[in-house]
């Protein structure tokens, strides 16, 4: 192995200072990425989030990706949107969704 490598990058080390507690399964904005956080961690505390991998995540309800098309992280209201305008590229659909679906699998950071 090459005398500089660290880590893979699958996790991270995430510092929250969102203001508030994030549950395990969080999406969460890092820089122009998302990650999900593994494990509860406290508002100023650091945990670990994974950024690579697929998961079942928050939509907005009236979006229909189909699979393959480009989500985005709508940090405001914390969900997915197939909106790219005032949001962050999170991935692509791992599946479709259909309207009234609230959740979508995605494939992060890919």
């Amino acid at each position: 192995m090459a005398g500089n490598y660290i880590v893979s990058g699958d996790v991270l080390d995430y510092t929250n200072t969102t203001g508030a507690a994030l549950a395990s399964g969080a999406m969460v904005l890092i820089g122009a990425r998302v990650g999900v956080v593994l494990t509860n961690i406290a508002n100023g505390a650091t945990g670990a989030a994974r950024m690579r991998g697929v998961f079942n995540v928050a939509k907005l309800n009236t979006d229909t990706p189909a699979q393959g098309a480009l989500l985005y992280w709508d940090n405001t209201n914390k969900r997915l949107t197939t909106t790219a305008s005032g949001n962050t590229l999170a991935g692509y659909a791992a599946k479709a969704a259909g309207s009234g679906a609230t959740t979508v699998e995605i494939s992060i950071n890919a």
